[in-house]
């Protein structure tokens, strides 16, 4: 261990989304001179886990969510004894409770990466982060959550608040997705229809209520046979179902539950649609257009980033406007989507080593 450098990335857990983002700032460092710690402050240790880490060493401290309430104490001093077991040189912090316990229980320079907006709404966390300002830098996953910190943080250089566009490993992606045919047995939809897809959880956030009003007022205009297809699961469901009815399109809009692993079938749509209230970035857009997929969005938080051209943007919560969009895209080709490039692994080394 003598004179080896090493980084430690704390993560809050690994559940949803946030095990590839373990992996993807441990990639960062593949072929440098520093090693990866990557620590777990929830969760059960995971022999699957420890391989989506990428990272050189796996930690599990193995809280309930329960039991990291309040100080936080026994975690605090769990997180300073692995501090001291070796050299790092800083700690890459996810979401705010491991951005404090890092700050508080060590003496890194601290980068705290923030997946949502409204963290540092709270006094109490401005005018934590602003205690700690000389150590703390922060990373957002779009340039909307960036703009959302600079303006709760007018204090810090805004040099120290930056974007790091979340990303996906192209190659590993495209190669566990299966062909159109097989996605669309595997998911039971025809194979000869024209299929809009979305993905995620039936919540109000994801607004599927609006896609499906969309999807009604223009079904008259698209090909015979079109289709909705909703992959996700949530709370919404029964409602949901229930609109569809209302509008007279329930034999139209299937309703996929949740499918593991479900990117591996994009390739089943014709035509991705996120209908997300402010999404702070948008994964599954990425995933979409790893599949060839044509994507249309809100034009809100972070995915307007990702979907640039305006054609392919709607406003939030309009139904008409969504309709048009559908009706506009869809015998739209893939190839005057922004460049997958700008989302890889690759860009986001370039980026981060510039920025530190």
């Amino acid at each position: 261990m003598s004179g080896q450098k090493w980084v430690l990335q704390f993560c809050h857990g690994y559940d949803g989304p946030f095990l590839d983002c373990a992996r993807q700032y441990a990639v960062l460092f593949k072929d440098t001179e520093y090693k990866v710690c990557t620590v777990y402050l929830t969760g059960a240790p995971s022999e699957e886990v420890i391989q989506g880490s990428t990272s050189d060493e796996v930690v599990f401290f193995n809280y309930r969510s329960k039991d990291i309430r309040g100080l936080k104490l026994a975690a605090i001093r769990d997180f300073k004894k692995l501090v001291a077991s070796r050299d790092f040189a800083f700690c890459i912090a996810h979401r705010f409770k491991p951005i404090y316990i890092a700050l508080l229980r060590s003496k890194l320079p601290v980068i705290g990466v923030h997946h949502a907006f409204g963290d540092y709404k709270r006094l109490s966390r401005r005018l934590f982060a602003n205690v700690f300002k000389q150590r703390l830098r922060l990373l957002g996953v779009s340039n909307a959550v960036r703009d959302d910190m600079r303006a709760c943080l007018p204090s810090f250089k805004p040099e120290n608040i930056e974007t790091l566009y979340n990303r996906i490993d192209v190659e590993a992606v495209q190669a566990e997705q299966v062909s159109r045919e097989a996605a669309r047995e595997f998911l039971n939809l025809p194979q000869d229809a024209w299929i809009v897809g979305n993905v995620g959880r039936l919540h109000p956030d994801k607004d599927q209520a609006t896609l499906i009003k969309g999807f009604a007022l223009a079904l008259p205009t698209l090909p015979a046979g079109s289709l909705l297809a909703i992959m996700g699961s949530g709370r919404l469901e029964q409602s949901l179902k229930n609109l569809a009815v209302e509008l007279g399109v329930a034999d139209s809009v299937r309703f996929l539950g949740q499918v593991p692993n479900g990117r591996r079938y994009f390739k089943a749509f014709d035509l991705f649609a996120l209908t997300s209230d402010h999404e702070p970035f948008g994964m599954v857009l990425l995933e979409a257009m790893a599949a060839g997929v044509p994507v249309i969005a809100t034009d809100c938080g972070g995915a307007r980033e990702v979907v640039s051209a305006p054609e392919c943007l709607f406003p939030l919560a309009a139904s008409a406007a969504l309709a048009e969009t559908l009706m506009l895209n869809y015998s739209r080709q893939q190839a005057d989507q922004p460049s997958l490039l700008l989302f890889s692994d690759e860009k986001a080394r370039e980026t981060f080593f510039a920025w530190i």
